[in-house]
Order: structure tokens, then sequence, then C-alpha cells
């Protein structure tokens, strides 16, 4: 891959997995300044050249999220305007997957919206990591590149002794990926029966699978608040498993959900990956942080070389 062809820029979302992608293909992370106006605009300028060249600009949409979103427009317009010969919009988490149906009357789809805007904004091309809703997929009129993280989460959990495991995912949502992740580890599957009521509170009703005696691992896409593994951590109490271990692929920990499943003495640990940033004051010793970068490099040099993303997966 030639570092002359391929141009990686990234936003102030998180630099340090945009620096660890562009080591693993080895090629600079150029650099780009971001200046904020009296007004409170921002203005953003690419310091590289891009014409004719294959751009990949990192922003993952996270806190502040309507922040980073403009960022990464802005950043996108940028670069066609500078005449880059293919831009891809490389979003580690795509937080607005979760506004994918209009639920209530009179609300916005944001999920199709902020798609919509990526492409008019000038993204030719799309790589993202375990999209909260798989629909949000076909939101997009460009070509869509959807990752997982699930083989980097079995790699971790298979330094332990699998032969009594269940994989628990905390509504049937999620199901389906909990058994793909399950059939990795060649574990069981089980799955809660979950209702929401608020975006913090949800009831699960019961767990179906077998937990007595075994050693579990909740799986979740992302957890925010954390209320939603809270329910389910008392409801395995009840089913008297033998360990308790929590992962997901998108540590959003809002409202010091770390702090509060950490506090839990019956989780051993909690397993996320770095494509959200978690700042260090807010981590914890039960805290393990995989790194999916080079997963995503892959998928970058896959898409630069014009080869097939999807083979990445096909020996899963």
């Amino acid at each position: 891959m030639s570092a002359r062809e391929i141009a990686v820029f990234s936003g102030s979302a998180h630099p340090e997995l945009a620096a660890e992608i562009c080591a693993q293909l080895g090629v600079p992370l150029l650099p780009t300044q971001v200046q904020r106006f009296a007004n409170d605009c921002l203005e953003v300028q690419l310091q590289a050249n891009c014409r004719e060249r294959d751009v990949f600009i990192i922003q993952p949409l996270v806190r502040p999220v309507q922040e980073n979103l403009v960022e990464l427009l802005l950043m996108l317009d940028a670069a066609r305007g500078a005449s880059a010969a293919r831009i891809t919009a490389v979003i580690p988490h795509y937080s607005y997957a979760r506004s994918d149906k209009k639920d209530a009357p009179r609300i916005s789809i944001g999920g199709k919206l902020v798609a919509d805007l990526l492409v008019t904004a000038g993204a030719n091309r799309v790589l993202a990591m375990t999209l909260h809703s798989p629909q949000v997929h076909g939101f997009f009129d460009i070509p869509v590149d959807h990752l997982h993280a699930l083989r980097e989460l079995a790699r971790y959990f298979r330094q332990y002794d699998l032969s009594k495991t269940t994989v628990v995912s905390p509504d049937l949502g999620n199901a389906k990926e909990a058994a793909h992740f399950a059939r990795l580890l060649g574990a069981q599957v089980a799955a809660g029966a979950k209702q929401r009521f608020a975006d913090d509170r949800v009831q699960i009703s019961s767990v179906i699978g077998e937990i007595t005696g075994r050693d579990v691992i909740v799986l979740d896409d992302e957890i925010a608040k954390g209320s939603t593994v809270l329910e389910l951590l008392d409801r395995l109490r009840e089913l008297k498993p033998r360990s308790i271990r929590v992962a997901c692929t998108h540590g959003l920990f809002a409202a010091k959900a770390i702090e509060r499943i950490g506090a839990q003495e019956d989780v051993l640990e909690i397993v996320c990956t770095n494509t959200v940033p978690i700042p260090k004051d807010e981590r914890s010793d039960k805290l393990k942080i995989l790194s999916i970068a080079p997963a995503m490099a892959e998928a970058i040099r896959r898409i630069h070389n014009g080869e097939s993303v999807s083979a990445l997966f096909e020996s899963v």
C-alpha cells in the first residue's frame, strides 16, 4: 500500500484510536486543524494534500455527539472540496443507530437523517463497527462496510475455561449476535425477556437458557447508563451462576456506569473495545479495554486495495 495514495485524517473525537490505526497501516496520521470562531461556529482545515488521494476520515460519534458530528461533516466537505478521489467516513461508533424507527408521533428518524447528511457532505462510503440496529446499514445510499468486534472479544475470553459457559444477551434483539459469539466460544446461549419503559428504566422478567452453576458472559452491543445490565444481574443472581463477566463493543459508560457495574461484587470483569474513548479517571480495576485498531486498519487496507472486506469474517 502506497503512503502517497492514501490519506488518513482524524477529528478530535478519538485521535488515539486514529493514531493506532495508522500505526497498524504504516502510514502517517495527517494533521487537521479545528478552530472555533467568536460566534461559536467551527472551521476545519485538512492540512495535507488530498487531490486524487483515497481519503479516510476517522471520527466516532461520541460525546459531545453533536459537536463531533458537525466536525465530521466539515471534514468530509473539506476533503471533497480538495478534490479527493474517494472519501470514506470511518465511524467506529455510530450513535444515531439507536434512532432507527418512528416509535412515537412527530419524531425524527435520526439514523436516516444523519446518514443523508454524511452523504450530502461528501462521503463516498462508510466503515462502521457494530451498528446498534442492523437496518441502519440500509439508511445509506452509499456502500457501507459493517464490521463487528466478536473476534476480538472471543480471542480475549478464550484464555478462560469455557467448558461450562453461557453467553447471555440482555434481550431478544441482541440474541443473534450473542448466539454468534457463543458459537465462537463453543458455549451455550441465553437471553433475557426485556421491556423498556424509559431511557434508564427497563424490566427483565426472566432469562431463557441454562444459567445455574455456569460461568456467564453478559454480552451487549453497547453499555450506556448500565441500567439493562444491572437489571439483568438481578435476574441472573436468582438462578445462581458460578461466575459473571460483562462484555460489550461500545463502552459508553455514562452516569458512572463503570463504577456502578464494577461495584457489583459478583462481576469479575467488564470487557469492552476502544471504539469509544474512556477517560483514565473514569476507569475501574475491573475494566479491560481491547483494541479494534488492527481490524479497522485491515478493513481500510482492503478497501484501499479493492479487496473483499467480508472475507475478514468468512472463517468466523
